[in-house]
């Protein structure tokens, strides 16, 4: 019988984000991808949220390198916090493993982890598994395919792709490859990005939107222009910087993020502008406005981005005026819609004109449609088949398109955050859940659960009101108060007189208590939080958050 293969889903099965799964054979583990995911606003002061991380340092012992299959955050961005309790070799490109390295600097970390450098098409073992690496076409340069070569057969995960006939840089996803896999030994399981598999059609080139990019520059060729764009999506950087000397302008990368990657980019080769083509924002003063193109972050209405800052009025670096046009080449992620509403209108009130995906094809998608996963599916002919990398309703349709191209219903697993799936000679199996959970981070690992959440939401939503009040447990006796300090549930002038008649009510509950021999601090709180809600609810019918303070003495 044939060595099993396991598979642990520690995040991305779900949602867009926290990318990261456990591949294990032989009691060996080998990491694919750790991403994480940024919060939203129904998570108050949380940072980052992880995957299952205890799971894994749990089985530190076992794990023997992480594979890291491109670098965006969220498939690498959950790195530097594994890292803190296991030191592992890292597998990735060089420019994943120079997006890596500087993350680690930043952490602290450098020391932590072994980069080892992969190449197109290179096969080696890592750990037990045969590993090989092709690449795929994505919005970030030098992704992978990884094909492991297991006793059990091929499992192929296509990472983030989709298929461009005409990429910027030339790199395709190897289908071909692909084939020849599927021909000899075949393929036994795939694996495969599902991001836009509820959309029709396919994906536009990269390629086309350079041609946007010209024409947008020579309208507005009397005019200053800024691009914001992601600083990880190189292959449009490229084709901004194509745009803007072919219009006579120079490059001015502006933010910490753009500066770095565009800076790391060129020394790989893999980003392309003369040295002439190219200033530093410090320059940007002593050069003709017409003939600057800046390229920025804040496409997403990030908080601390270059574009947000300057539609705040507090760049460093520029001042927008009427003069300059501000160009968006990026959809807004699902759930920033609101953060890049306000940066648009905070461009407006300075007199910039705004122009963004609503209005011109100013950007593509980096994952496939369901023509580009049809032809996967068609050329990789898998046994078995998990749809990963999405939000439920995508795993779904990935699934739902799988079985309209003839694979075998009970041969197409869903499954979510957790799950653990066995591959060995009678098949694919689902083995139960190790969890999956949500991790949180806000400053350091961990430390914020689900109540604490909670009570933040609730504080962010309808304030709080305490109540102290100062007993003599031994003697019965109401000390002090009740004292009420209250914010962000009512306003002036009715605050004064909600707070007065939660002191009367808290005042007849505790005296009552006291005289019924209630000699408990914690029922005494109770009665606390009793009597002010019922006076809060009465009065406004709101619910901020109680706390009741009883002090004995």
């Amino acid at each position: 019988m044939a060595e099993p293969v396991r598979i642990t889903f520690l995040g991305g099965l779900g949602e867009i984000g926290r990318n990261c799964a456990a591949i294990e054979t032989e009691g060996r583990i080998v990491v694919l991808d750790c991403g994480q995911m940024f919060a939203g606003d129904d998570l108050p002061g949380v940072d980052a949220v992880l995957p299952d991380l205890e799971w894994l340092i749990d089985n530190a012992d076992r794990v023997d390198a992480v594979i890291a299959t491109h670098a965006h955050e969220d498939h690498i961005g959950a790195l530097p916090y594994l890292l803190r309790h296991m030191a592992l070799p890292i597998y990735g490109s060089v420019f994943t493993l120079g997006m890596i390295e500087h993350k680690l600097r930043e952490a602290g970390l450098n020391g932590r982890a072994d980069l080892r450098r992969i190449s197109d098409g290179d096969r080696m073992m890592i750990g037990p598994f045969d590993c090989e690496f092709l690449p795929v076409t994505h919005s970030i340069p030098s992704g992978n395919i990884t094909a492991f070569h297991t006793e059990q057969g091929v499992i192929l995960h296509s990472s983030d792709f989709k298929l461009d006939l005409t990429p910027v840089d030339g790199r395709r996803t190897d289908l071909s490859r692909i084939g020849a896999l599927a021909h000899n030994p075949g393929i036994r399981l795939m694996l495969a990005d599902s991001t836009n598999a509820d959309s029709p059609g396919a994906s536009r080139s990269e390629k086309e939107i350079g041609a946007v990019l010209t024409g947008l520059l020579r309208a507005n060729d009397e005019r200053r222009v800024i691009v914001a764009s992601f600083a990880s999506h190189i292959h449009r950087l490229q084709q901004v910087a194509d745009a803007a000397i072919s219009t006579n302008r120079v490059v001015v990368p502006v933010g910490l993020s753009m500066r770095r990657n565009v800076k790391l980019a060129r020394e790989v080769g893999i980003l392309r502008i003369p040295d002439y083509a190219i200033k530093d924002a410090e320059e940007i003063d002593d050069l003709d406005p017409q003939r600057v193109c800046v390229v920025c972050t804040g496409s997403q209405g990030e908080p601390r981005a270059a574009l947000t800052q300057m539609a705040r009025g507090e760049s460093r670096w520029l001042a927008l005026d009427e003069n300059d046009t501000v160009i968006f080449s990026a959809h807004p992620i699902p759930g920033n819609e609101t953060a890049v509403a306000s940066v648009r209108n905070g461009l407006a009130r300075l007199g910039a004109k705004v122009i963004h995906s609503g209005q011109v094809d100013v950007h593509t998608s980096g994952h496939g449609k369901q023509a580009e996963l049809k032809t996967l599916h068609s050329v990789a002919v898998p046994e078995f088949f998990v749809p990963v990398h999405g939000e439920y309703a995508h795993l779904v349709a990935h699934r739902d398109l799988a079985r309209e191209m003839g694979m075998d219903h009970d041969h197409v697993v869903l499954a979510e955050d957790g799950d653990q799936l066995e591959l060995s000679d009678t098949g694919l199996v689902y083995l139960g859940s190790v969890g999956g959970d949500h991790l949180y981070v806000d400053g350091t690992v961990g430390d914020l659960g689900n109540a604490v959440l909670g009570d933040r939401r609730v504080l962010g939503n309808d304030g709080f009101v305490a109540v102290i009040v100062h007993v003599d447990i031994e003697r019965r006796e109401l000390l002090a108060g009740p004292d009420v300090v209250s914010r962000g549930w009512v306003e002036e002038p009715a605050l004064r007189a909600h707070e007065t008649a939660v002191v009367d009510a808290v005042q007849r509950a505790v005296m009552q208590a006291l005289g019924d021999d209630i000699d408990d601090l914690g029922r005494l709180s109770q009665i606390v939080r009793r009597a002010t809600g019922g006076i809060v609810s009465e009065r406004t019918r709101r619910r901020p958050m109680i706390v009741p303070m009883v002090r004995d003495g």
